[in-house]
This record gives C-alpha cells, sequence and structure tokens, in this order.
C-alpha cells in the first residue's frame, strides 16, 4: 500500500462552499460493492436504497464555537487558537494555535471581548500547546466570542448560517471541533420518512477532533497514528444493532467517525458488539475485516487523509477510485459541505 493510492486531482471550483439549500438536495452516489455498480441518485431517495429492518446509526456529537481570537500580551499580535479537549485538569485545555511560533511556554493571551486569559503551559504532539485559563470562563468565552471552526478549504468567514449548518440536525452533545459531516444530509423529516419505512435509527458518540482530518505523511499509510478521541458506544445503540444483525437487516453507518467508534467497541469485546465507552485511535485502512458495519454513508474526502483510507477499505480500493472518477466527472460537490455517497 502507497501513499499515492490515495491521491487524486480534484477542481476547485468542486470544492463546495456552501451546503445544498436543503439537506436532502445534495446528490447521492450509491455504490454497490457485489456489482460494482454506479447509480446517481439523490439524498432525498436515500430510503429507496434502505429497507426494513436496516439500523442507521448515527454520531448526535455537537460541534462546539472552539475558535477564539486572542492577543499576546505584552505586544497585543493578534493568535488564533482552536480549543480542541481539556488536558489534565478543567483549567487546562489542548489547543492549535496559529502561528503556532507565537505561544512559547509562558506566553500569555488575552480576548478583550470575552475577558479571557490563558498562559501556554506546555508543549504538546503534533505542534499543539497546552494552555491554563487564568481569568474568565472558556465555556462563556467560547459562547460569546468562538467561531464554529470550518475547515481551511472553505474560504469564506463562518457566519450565522454556518453555526446552525455545520450541526446535524440530532446533534446533542456538545464536544466536537469538526462535524461527523455525512450527518449533514440528514434532516427530521427524512429520518422520519426512514423511520416510517421501518429503518431503524440509533445514536452513538464520537467527539471529532482535528486529527480525523489531518493529512498522512508517512510514505507507508499504515505507519499514520491517530490523534485520541472519546467515544460512547450506549447499551441501547448494541441492543438495536445485535437484533437487526440477528433479523438480517444491515447496520448503515452514518459517516466514518460511526464506523469507527462501533469497530472500536467490537475490538474491546473479540469481535462482539457490546457497550463500550473510553478514548480510540482506531485508524481503519486496507485490508480491513468489517465486524459491525454493513453499508456507509459518506462524504466525499480530501486525497490521502485516514477517512478515505477508511472508505477505500470499506468499497474496496480500486471501486474507491472508480466511484471517485465517476463524481469528479459528474461533477459532484466534494468535502464538508458538498455531496453523498452511499455503499452498499
Amino acid at each position: 500500500m502507497k501513499l499515492e493510492d490515495f491521491d487524486y486531482e480534484l477542481p476547485p471550483e468542486l470544492i463546495a462552499q456552501h451546503p445544498a439549500p436543503r439537506r436532502e438536495d445534495a446528490r447521492l452516489l450509491v455504490v454497490e460493492r457485489g456489482s460494482g455498480l454506479l447509480h446517481d441518485a439523490r439524498v432525498a431517495d436515500l430510503p429507496e436504497w434502505l429497507r426494513r429492518g436496516d439500523v442507521l446509526v448515527v454520531n448526535e456529537t455537537r460541534v462546539r464555537p472552539a475558535r477564539l481570537s486572542l492577543r499576546r500580551v505584552p505586544g497585543g499580535a493578534r493568535m488564533e487558537m482552536l480549543f480542541v479537549r481539556p488536558a489534565s485538569t478543567p483549567e487546562e485545555w489542548r489547543v492549535l494555535a496559529r502561528p503556532a511560533r507565537r505561544a512559547a511556554i509562558g506566553t500569555r493571551l488575552e480576548s478583550l471581548e470575552s475577558g479571557l486569559a490563558v498562559e501556554v503551559v506546555a508543549l504538546g504532539e503534533q505542534g499543539e500547546r497546552i494552555v491554563r485559563v487564568i481569568e474568565g470562563n472558556l465555556s462563556d468565552a467560547l459562547a460569546r466570542a468562538g467561531e464554529i471552526p470550518l475547515p481551511p478549504y472553505i474560504g469564506h468567514t463562518p457566519t450565522d448560517e454556518d453555526r446552525e449548518r455545520y450541526q446535524t440536525v440530532y446533534a446533542r452533545v456538545d464536544g466536537a471541533v469538526a462535524a461527523p459531516t455525512a450527518g449533514l444530509h440528514l434532516s427530521w423529516p427524512l429520518l422520519e420518512r426512514l423511520e416510517g419505512a421501518g429503518v431503524g435509527i440509533a445514536r452513538l458518540l464520537l467527539h471529532v477532533g482535528p486529527g480525523t482530518f489531518r493529512p498522512i505523511t508517512a510514505p507507508d499509510p499504515r505507519e499514520h497514528r491517530m490523534d485520541e478521541e472519546f467515544f460512547d458506544v450506549p447499551e441501547d445503540v448494541t441492543r438495536a444493532v445485535n437484533a437487526a444483525r440477528a433479523a438480517a437487516g444491515r447496520i448503515v453507518a452514518v459517516g466514518t467517525t460511526v464506523v469507527r467508534a462501533l469497530e472500536a467497541a467490537a475490538d474491546a469485546h473479540g469481535g462482539s458488539l457490546a457497550p463500550t465507552s473510553g478514548w480510540t485511535r482506531k485508524f481503519i485502512h486496507p485490508p480491513y475485516e468489517f465486524r459491525a458495519v454493513d453499508a456507509l454513508l459518506t462524504n466525499f474526502h480530501l486525497p490521502r487523509t485516514s477517512l478515505l483510507l477508511l472508505v477505500a477499505a470499506f468499497a474496496g480500493e480500486a471501486l474507491q477510485r472508480r466511484a471517485y472518477a465517476h463524481a469528479i466527472a459528474a461533477r459532484y460537490r466534494f468535502y464538508s459541505y458538498g455531496d453523498a455517497m452511499l455503499v452498499i
């Protein structure tokens, strides 16, 4: 397996800058693993491709307005910080700073808009920093002055629309710094249609961190190391999944984060799915035997990322490349605000 096997050329105009007017209006490329057939459809057609007895598993993490602009004290130079997750104490947080060179240990930064002040106390992995809150309240500061951390390829400043649109409709538990983007296509009316057709809905949790989207740089992709992310697969999910499997229903994962959570839970129990919570660095790449997922609804992902490798492991490398080539030729929209792919 070579890193260049997971690369492709994408015309810049296919990088979606805004969501579809309605979630289910997005296009849907249906990929049949058994036959290799590709079908052009719409997300609104999803009930036609799922069947009674299937279970749709979604990730109910909610994206925090985790990006905050601060200034150095003294000096006043501006810096952006992305507050990823708590560190060893409630007052200490892991952050990504930009530009990182300005965030040496001992640097003090403050936000005049929110009354927050932090001090850099340690250097972490992958260029991150550990900061301690020394004045103010971080939750209040982010609620008042924080921005939704849109991906860098979306070329506009986050708007009020983004605050709502860059969330799944079922987002419930704050903790992510990026959306589980496959779920952005699902609306309440569409979910109600699926339930009316006999498709079950189950909810788990994986707080998406920046590492999920970090490009792979190692020449051998298998050497890539994922960041830790918290996940929780509760008992009602495992009960629904196991019951569906026993009745020949399919487990349809909405997004790669759901796949990783379910497969991490299966890892913890010798291949059987049981309630599990904790931290995972689960990295799925070809070849891989999936034990808890039968179908995948996903977006079109950036080249050379762990997300693309997961899709290739699920669909098969050759079929994944053919599906992406078709999507580019057919002018599908790519990445977080783009169109969707259903692999069955």
